[in-house]
């Protein structure tokens, strides 16, 4: 099973805005959708190990 861990970033801060496993719903989310958010990154989860990371927006 994939878990999808949507990052924003803000200057420098980066905060865990949206953990699941519905990929649709993780790679659907925009920057506008988060408050004070510059950039958002996904890193995928499976089995326990970071299988892939890459910006959304």
């Amino acid at each position: 099973m994939k878990i999808y861990v949507v990052i924003s970033l803000n200057n420098e801060q980066m905060d865990n805005v949206f953990v699941s496993t519905d990929e649709e719903k993780a790679l659907s989310l925009q920057p506008s959708d988060f408050e004070e958010c510059d950039a958002l990154f996904v890193e995928v989860w499976e089995d326990g190990d970071k299988v892939d990371d890459y910006r959304l927006v």
